[in-house]
């Protein structure tokens, strides 16, 4: 699923595609707002890791998840 997430004082949104379910996205978010953790840790589909300080968020955008589409189908 796509994830768009806002920092304070920073031109551009950061847009990773997570494995993470939808809930498990909320909740880290809330515990990071919640100050249960200082940092917001989200990994992508690649394995990578984005850190973003609690104090910075400006807002996180869950989308749906999608499903891979194969072949060459009609759009």
């Amino acid at each position: 699923m796509e994830v768009k997430i806002g920092v304070q004082h920073a031109p551009r949104e950061i847009v990773l595609e997570s494995g993470q379910s939808a809930e498990d996205v909320e909740r880290a978010v809330a515990e990071a707002l919640a100050g249960k953790a200082q940092l917001l840790s989200l990994t992508d589909d690649k394995g990578r890791r984005v850190l973003v300080p609690a104090d910075r968020l400006a807002y996180v955008e869950i989308g749906e998840p999608t499903a891979r589409r194969v072949g060459f189908g009609a759009l």
